[in-house]
């Protein structure tokens, strides 16, 4: 019988309120299908019934288990709810050490340590021995073990040798099996499994916007939020938690699963555990070389946090030949990413103000290398985020960075305290201007509402000659200061009555850089209408929304005629949106400086798009997008507005609810897990035709 079928007959037998089967029998048939079930949603990502028919069938296991008068079955996923608050964790001894591996930072020491490997192996070193390549999950280490097919005990690492046992715990984590079955075999006597405990990206976010409404601390990364969870001692909050785990290996074992590393993975993937699907087996450690530096790029687009690779021998025979020093196996390593956090002094807090007028807390730290990069700026995002999160002037801080996303403070460590650090708050004036600032209601930032603000304006000309707004070659942050500084420039339209004589006069400027940047200048001229409608610095009025603006109405003079009803009507336009562009155009010096804007000869129009009103209705509202790999012309910026623009919705993961893969060159695994999933992939061209439709 399927797993349907026995479902439909669960089904059946609860609705008709059977009573000529034992409760024992249906707790049994219960159990074994929601497990399988479970099975399906967490591992295969392929459910077969709903959710709500789920929790039909779960209600009622829970009903007849509490009308039961023997103790639940050790894989009942009853179990996963968490049980009642415990006074403290016992200690457990690992019968065999858990231990750490040794790191390599770069392609030569990943060489020397495969060359030191094969030399105790008394191999030459041109041979070629297969190994595994495995994402670092940046978790928290967990030892399973099973007896006869059945979770007994969940313990932490610890210091190697000892953990901790938060068994209870661990089986609110639904993608831990409760039982081992299937695989083509019967479970075997006893199996321990090891693997990491992780929280997924947007589940930690979720997180933290809980706590911050309930007033708590927020986690300062994944890995403490995986890690503090897990040691709760009321189970029932981890079980609301949506943490995951992915099995990486086995620990001692009754009997053989496999004979080698790869063997063994697949032995467990078939018992039902998740196993990371970056993994890849090699012959020799060149490719694995170029497959571990891909990642230090690729690791945003993963929905968990990895922190490197980590290499194996394949051979479960000459890793035991090659044995362990001390505290870690020589037939391992760690090959680590370059930092992405570190900790550091606060100096200060200072405030930024933006060129709309938002004020932006900025970090003053003691400098601080994070990956290869001195930082001694960060971003405190709002005055909300350094509250809900304590931070203090004085306090020891963790600083993150990652890629090109600017260096943000992300925790104070307060375990680190002296008493004499000092609460900041959001002073109440601008400290450019002197104007009383303003936090609108339901908005988390305060803004500098004097329209003749000099920060404002320094920063709305690096804006508007930016590479996303008029593209202005050789107009930076510093040439933008000195030329409102020097009186060069007290409006957009001085831009363009720059000449080369008057750069001169500044420091910095010889003959050939000053003509370079006016041809740089006055080639801007020809920009696309959107461009500089983005480059005004109109609150609420990002890249995506001018170019909306621009297709739908064509013009300044057009978008300026319209009020703010009609603005609204245009999809995509909110309210929000609508009354600041309104707003905008109403102001008498906005309107003189589009005036002057146009005599100067820039593009203040464009043809309006003929199927503008086939693009207004959102050609991929309600779809998914994922993105993977690298396109041809687009960046995944680029991508992203595009595919938002036309109502569709991006996520980092693919699922069974992902409407489309756009991927590009160098893929990765979500292609092969939308082609698992009958997930359709596009192309770049494709995505773009569609949008041409």
């Amino acid at each position: 019988m399927s797993l349907l079928e026995r479902t439909r007959s669960l089904q059946r037998s609860r609705l008709d309120g059977d009573h000529g089967v034992s409760a024992e029998s249906l707790i049994d048939r219960l159990i074994d299908v929601l497990n399988d079930h479970s099975a399906l949603y967490h591992q295969e990502i392929s459910p077969i019934i709903s959710d709500f028919e789920y929790d039909q069938l779960f209600g009622w296991l829970k009903y007849l288990e509490n009308e039961d008068s023997r103790p639940a079955r050790q894989d009942s996923p009853s179990h996963r709810v968490g049980a009642p608050p415990i006074d403290g964790f016992e200690k457990v001894q690992h019968s065999v050490a858990l231990l750490s591996l040794g790191n390599a930072f770069n392609a030569q020491e990943l060489r020397a340590w495969y060359d030191r490997a094969l030399k105790r192996l008394e191999f030459s070193l041109d041979t070629k021995v297969d190994l595994v390549a495995e994402l670092k999950i940046d978790g928290l280490a967990l030892s399973l073990t099973y007896e006869n097919g059945i979770l007994v005990q969940a313990a932490t690492r610890g210091d190697g040798q000892t953990g901790e046992n938060i068994t209870v715990n661990a089986k609110t984590i639904r993608s831990i099996p409760l039982s081992l079955k299937g695989g083509g075999r019967g479970p075997i006597e006893s199996l321990e499994v090891r693997g990491e405990v992780y929280f997924p990206k947007r589940s930690f976010e979720e997180l933290n916007e809980k706590l911050v409404a309930e007033g708590l601390k927020v986690f300062a990364n994944p890995r403490n939020a995986a890690a503090g969870s897990l040691r709760l001692l009321d189970s029932s909050v981890t079980a609301s938690r949506e943490l995951a785990f992915f099995a990486y290996g086995t620990g001692p074992v009754s009997e053989p699963i496999g004979g080698t590393h790869s063997e063994e993975l697949q032995s467990l993937k078939k018992w039902g555990f998740q196993i990371n699907q970056e993994s890849q087996k090699w012959n020799g450690i060149e490719g694995v070389m170029d497959f571990c530096t891909s990642f230090v790029d690729k690791r945003d687009d993963l929905n968990y946090e990895i922190d490197g690779v980590v290499v194996k021998f394949d051979s479960l025979e000459l890793q035991k030949r090659l044995g362990a020093v001390t505290n870690a196996p020589r037939w391992a390593v760690a090959y680590k990413f370059p930092a992405r956090e570190s900790t550091t002094t606060l100096l200060d807090i200072v405030i930024n103000v933006g060129r709309t007028g938002m004020i932006t807390p900025e970090a003053v730290l003691d400098s601080v290398e994070i990956g290869g990069v001195l930082v001694s700026q960060a971003t405190l995002h709002n005055e909300d985020y350094i509250q809900n999160r304590d931070i203090r002037i004085g306090d020891t801080v963790l600083v993150k960075r990652a890629g090109d996303v600017i260096p943000a403070v992300v925790a104070s460590i307060d375990s680190l305290r002296t008493g004499h650090e000092k609460v900041w708050t959001m002073p109440p004036r601008c400290p450019s201007c002197d104007t009383l600032l303003e936090r609108m209601e339901g908005e988390v930032d305060h803004f500098c509402t004097s329209s003749t603000c000099p920060a404002q304006f320094i920063r709305l000309v690096e804006h508007f000659a930016s590479r996303d707004a008029m593209d202005i070659e050789g107009f930076g942050s510093k040439l933008a200061v000195q030329l409102v500084e020097s009186g060069n420039v007290a409006a957009l339209d001085g831009i363009y009555q720059l000449t080369a004589e008057k750069l001169l006069r500044l420091d910095g400027f010889a003959s050939k850089k000053a003509i370079k940047l006016v041809e740089s200048i006055l080639a801007s001229k020809n920009r696309k209408f959107a461009r500089l409608l983005f480059g005004m610095g109109i609150r609420h009025v990002g890249k995506t929304i001018a170019e909306l603006l621009a297709n739908s109405l064509g013009s300044f003079e057009i978008i300026s005629a319209k009020s703010e009803e009609e603005l609204s009507e245009i999809d995509g336009i909110g309210p929000v949106i609508a009354k600041s562009v309104s707003n905008w155009f109403k102001n008498e010096e906005n309107d003189k400086l589009v005036a002057s804007l146009t005599a100067l000869g820039l593009t203040v129009s464009e043809v309006v798009d003929n199927k503008s009103e086939e693009h207004s209705q959102q050609y991929f509202a309600g779809m998914t997008f994922v993105i993977t790999g690298t396109l041809p012309t687009l960046g995944r910026k680029e991508a992203e507005e595009i595919i938002k623009r036309d109502g569709g919705k991006i996520s980092t993961s693919i699922s069974a609810k992902t409407t489309y893969l756009l991927m590009g060159e160098k893929p990765g695994s979500k292609a092969a897990k939308a082609a698992k999933l009958g997930v359709t992939v596009l192309s770049e061209s494709e995505l773009l035709e569609k949008t041409r439709v």
